[in-house]
């Protein structure tokens, strides 16, 4: 795929993860895109609502899972602003679904978090390969993660965390 369309996917990323920062939830958003570029689905955090399982990527994954071939599925990128936490990337490889370009790495959250005085998740963040070791991945994107990062840091603003 021309990097040109990958830097639309990605920047859509960042779109959906402001509109989800808009809705009161935490930054993240992602789309499935087909082997030919069809954006297919996409979605961003819905955590907000109590179920923390609620990630986009485990969403795209739920519905790669239900309806999408298992070659589609393996043909198939998801970017995503953030690198799947363990959760998500466990749902990826469990429905076979394709390579993965993030903008923003679990690493750089951590540090941002970290920055920004809010305690560690509940679930430790690992590198994606360390779910799915077979599975391509790219990222994080320079200049694109610097948007995430305020995002994050306006996420937590509001909750007196900075």
């Amino acid at each position: 795929m021309p990097i040109d369309a990958e830097m639309r996917h990605l920047r859509r990323c960042v779109e959906l993860a402001t509109e989800a920062l808009e809705a009161g939830d935490e930054p993240f958003g992602s789309v499935l895109v087909a082997a030919d570029g069809t954006v297919l689905v996409e979605d961003h955090n819905r955590v907000a609502s109590g179920d923390r399982t609620r990630h986009p990527e485990f969403e795209l994954a739920r519905w790669a899972a239900a309806n999408m071939t298992a070659e589609e599925r393996a043909a198939a990128t998801v970017y995503t602003s953030g690198e799947h936490c363990p959760m998500c990337a466990a749902a990826h490889g469990w429905v076979g679904l394709g390579r993965i370009v993030y903008v923003s790495s679990s690493e750089q959250l951590a540090s941002w978090l970290t920055e920004l005085g809010v305690p560690p998740p509940p679930v430790r963040t690992l590198p994606i390969q360390e779910i799915v070791p077979d599975v391509v991945v790219e990222g994080p994107v320079p200049g694109l993660a610097e948007q995430l990062r305020d995002l994050h840091r306006r996420f937590y603003s509001k909750r007196g965390q900075q």
